[in-house]
């Protein structure tokens, strides 16, 4: 498979090659280190890494796979992600790994999650940097039989599509707004096979979409609803629907923010982004699923045309929105997505993902993702991707009392609930826009989007969170 330049920041190519023979000079060994590792050897956290000298000259990496025989698979992605940055530490460009030696200790699932670490973990976004050496692109030389191509082409297509997510997500307002994402979406879904249709903010207005609108009104670059469709390899089914929030950038309108929760607000986008790399993986793989993506993107900007609080907003649906504080526009622009998912695809599923409220992140911290949804064995079948994928979830209630918090007084719903139970008011404000016998779930991933420190297999800033709880769900189908 050829590398993709599209998604720039992965600096990590995993090249296979059925030869035993090694392509270079540097080897990748690993071990797994027991309580009390030898002298000599890696210490007991998983990517504990070791450069030594062999007789012949030739470099050997000994990296750690933790204490315990058979690790896990998401240990095996920490200990990639660890070799990736010792390896770029060290200025090794190029190393052989022997697929056997890392299947004898943790199986195919387990090479799998270290070729995602080694991947994920060499991830830098470098776009706007000048002055500084250039970093060393990795190449892995897997040796292994060629019946282990599929399993290399799925970790580069959803690496990459990992990567796109982080890449777009890092560019700030000024880069990125919802005219030039509808621009980008539009270049990829041409290069990826997948129709596109692009919903202007005259035609949204036209349509009755006023809550999306209104949140584009006060930019200068209006809102557009970008909508994406992959037709699957099996005819006939309904499609699996993805819809995401795509906030380019969130002042808070004059609900404005702080100026500490201001800063980051980039990221906001990240839902909108996460539904395009999972249709571009999906696509890549071939899965049979047919699945639409609808990414609802503005934003919020101060102007005299912005919306205000106790503005009353007609939305696509046609229920009225009480507006209380410009601050919770996500849901708007979703609750139009939401709608016109529905009446033009009648899917068989909904899955909405959304850097929605702070509340989830007091709540769940950044470890695990909200969760809510009106169907359990959807809810169920997330959750299990979330723990396969170690993009983890966690179930938050619907139940019909919370929407006495959001029953609007002047209009049919308040866009906001309060401060009480905050991330399940988004959740019960989304679900009044969904049908009855629709299966939907609600991801609200603002505490997993982005990270303000460096994670084992991702440095600071956008994750790519979602995408591979994505592509494992929509497999499992």
């Amino acid at each position: 498979m050829t590398e993709n330049t599209l998604f720039s920041g992965l600096m990590c190519a995993i090249r296979l090659q059925a030869s035993e023979a090694p392509s270079v000079q540097t080897d990748l060994r690993p071990v797994i280190s027991g309580e009390k590792p030898a002298p000599g050897q890696p210490g007991t956290k998983p990517g504990d890494a070791v450069l030594q000298i062999e007789p012949d000259g030739s470099l050997v990496v000994r990296f750690s796979l933790g204490k315990k025989d058979q690790p896990d698979a998401e240990t095996m992605r920490k200990a990639g992600g660890a070799v990736a940055r010792f390896l770029r530490k060290s200025r090794i460009a190029s190393a052989n790994l022997r697929a056997e030696d890392v299947i004898s200790a943790a199986g195919e699932a387990g090479l799998a999650a270290l070729l995602e670490g080694l991947r994920l973990g060499s991830y830098q976004y470098r776009r706007y940097k000048r002055g500084e050496d250039e970093d060393t692109r990795l190449d892995i030389h897997l040796q292994g039989p060629e019946e282990m191509r599929p399993l290399v082409d799925k970790v580069t297509i959803v690496t990459e599509a990992v990567g796109l997510v982080r890449d777009w997500g890092h560019e700030p307002g000024n880069s990125i707004n919802p005219v030039t994402l509808a621009e980008r979406a539009k270049e990829v879904a041409g290069q990826y096979g997948l129709k596109v249709t692009i919903l202007d903010d005259q035609q949204l207005r036209e349509m009755g979409a006023g809550a999306i609108v209104a949140v584009g009104q006060g930019s200068g670059t209006p809102a557009r609803m970008i909508v994406l469709e992959y037709p699957g390899t099996q005819t006939g089914q309904a499609p699996v629907a993805l819809v995401g929030k795509a906030i380019t950038f969130d002042t808070g309108g004059y609900s404005l923010k702080t100026t500490e929760g201001i800063r980051g607000m980039k990221y906001d986008k990240m839902g909108g982004i996460t539904v395009l790399a999972a249709l571009v993986a999906a696509a890549r793989l071939q899965l049979p699923t047919p699945l639409v993506g609808v990414i609802c993107a503005a934003e919020n900007a101060i102007s005299s045309s912005s919306f205000r609080p106790d503005d009353i907003l007609r939305s696509l649906s046609g229920k009225t929105i009480e507006i209380l504080t410009t601050d919770a526009e996500g849901r708007l622009v979703l609750a139009d997505g939401l709608t016109y998912t529905q009446m033009h695809y009648q899917p068989r599923a909904i899955i909405d993902l959304a850097t929605l409220t702070g509340g989830v992140v007091t709540a769940l911290g950044r470890v695990r993702a909200g969760l809510m949804s009106n169907n359990p064995a959807l809810s169920e079948a997330l959750q299990q991707a979330g723990e396969a994928t170690y993009e983890r979830l966690w179930p938050l209630p619907l139940d019909d009392e919370y929407f006495e918090a959001i029953k609007g007084d002047d209009a049919d719903l308040k866009n906001s609930g309060g401060r009480e139970a905050h991330p399940i008011m988004g959740g019960i404000f989304l679900k009044q826009f969904i049908e009855d016998d629709t299966p939907w779930a609600h991801l609200d991933i603002a505490g997993m989007a982005d990270t303000p420190k460096e994670l084992p297999y991702s440095p600071k800033g956008a994750t790519g969170f979602g995408v591979r709880l994505l592509i494992e769900y929509l497999q499992s189908l």
